[in-house]
């Protein structure tokens, strides 16, 4: 049993948002408990499940800092990098041309 209030979609109360509406509106849940739990039915697969805070207890999103700036930097470069070229697959033998033939 679940001691959550839960809620259909769209029908949440105000006052309850998810991480994602927190984020939008520069807040953060700030380490308090799931408030409530919101399902979307889908036809032949269980529900999908949102959690719900609340956003008179939800605290600003922490300024980026000079630190934390430079390790994104540097991960969007490594991830904008392109990928090596692959090469064989191990195990395999080069068969060259005449194996075409």
């Amino acid at each position: 049993m679940n001691a959550l209030p839960t809620y259909r979609w769209h029908l949440a109360p105000e006052g309850l948002a998810t991480r994602r509406h927190l984020r939008a509106m520069g807040l953060r849940p700030g380490g308090q408990d799931v408030a409530a739990e919101l399902h979307r039915p889908r036809r032949r697969r269980p529900p999908l499940v949102a959690y719900l805070y609340r956003i008179d207890r939800a605290k600003p999103v922490r300024p980026m800092t000079p630190g934390r700036a430079a390790a994104l930097a540097a991960a969007m470069t490594a991830r904008a990098a392109p990928a090596p070229p692959a090469g064989p697959m191990p195990g395999t033998a080069s068969r060259g041309r005449s194996a075409c033939a």
